[in-house]
């Protein structure tokens, strides 16, 4: 029986709808800002802008590869989220989408993403595989090293590096240091987000900075990361030559850094999801506003 157009059409969004929602695509706000910060800074000579073309293509890029890793790391995470109270509701466990979906859509985005790079320059296409590899084999790396939190980083930090290389083709230290500013935050806050999970991973073997030193240690770590991302942050507008407006946000970031560790310190668990996305997504919209606002008005900072 065939299903009337409106039917149809509810079936088509509920499906895109289960696999965002398998993949989290809302969480894509952590490291697409610090990426379109690169592209505007590499494009700083064209107001920020390197066209429409490129633009369509790094956030292609950017949506596809972490569609990709996070579809991946469902897979190979299922049997652990099934026994884990605070995952067993996750799409795989429950049988909301099959394995065979899952590793489709894994192995479509992979695709997409390296249909994507080939668009953009033969540079970020000889490269796909390789970003292909590092931002999946963060999923593996809880099973043998206590540092997981900077695998993930490391697969995060790819996203102004690799936005840089579409507008220019060639390496430079600028999206380098960005991408250490985002491997020392990424870990900031996984770590604080694994304290969740401390007693399941302890007893299943499984390998976390939280784990190893144990919950109060972990955030203390976690707070000396942040702040060198903070000062890696001060370099970086340094080296850029902003000025006042990217001093703003830097005082605007250091206040949710600091609240952050307030809640994970002071709350309950319930409000770690309050420090890890909210607060987190926040630091990155900011982030990326400042840059936009130093690099598009030029008044603010003319670029000699």
């Amino acid at each position: 029986m065939s299903l009337s157009p409106p039917r149809a059409s509810r079936l088509i969004f509920a499906t895109i709808g289960k696999y965002a929602s398998f993949v989290k695509l809302s969480h894509t706000v952590f490291a697409l800002p610090f990426a379109l910060a690169s592209m505007m800074v590499a494009a700083r000579d064209r107001h920020g802008w390197p066209g429409w073309r490129i633009f369509g293509l790094i956030l292609a890029a950017m949506v596809t590869a972490r569609t990709c890793a996070m579809a991946f790391n469902r897979i190979a995470d299922r049997e652990f989220d099934r026994v884990n109270p605070r995952t067993a509701t996750r799409h795989l466990p429950t049988g909301q989408i099959s394995l065979a979906g899952a590793w489709f859509f894994c192995l479509l985005s992979a695709a997409a993403f390296v249909l994507a790079t080939y668009g953009i320059n033969p540079l970020c296409f000889y490269l796909s595989p390789v970003a292909l590899f590092m931002v999946c084999f963060y999923s593996l790396t809880k099973r043998f090293t206590d540092f997981t939190h900077v695998y993930l980083g490391v697969a995060l930090a790819i996203a102004p590096v690799g936005a840089w290389l579409a507008v220019k083709g060639s390496f430079a230290i600028t999206p380098f240091l960005l991408g250490l500013i985002v491997v020392c935050w990424l870990v900031g806050f996984d770590t604080i987000y694994a304290i969740q999970d401390y007693e399941f991973d302890r007893r299943h073997g499984l390998h976390s900075i939280v784990v190893r030193w144990g919950a109060k240690n972990a955030l203390t770590f976690a707070f000396l990361v942040h702040m060198i991302m903070w000062g890696l942050l001060v370099l970086f507008g340094l080296i850029a030559r902003f000025r006042v407006p990217y001093l703003v946000g830097l005082l605007i970031i250091l206040v949710c850094l600091l609240i952050e560790h307030w809640l994970a310190r002071k709350r309950s668990l319930k409000w770690i999801n309050v420090a890890f996305f909210r607060l987190n997504a926040l630091i990155s919209m900011i982030f990326l506003v400042i840059v936009l606002t130093e690099v598009v008005f030029r008044w603010f900072n003319p670029w000699r």
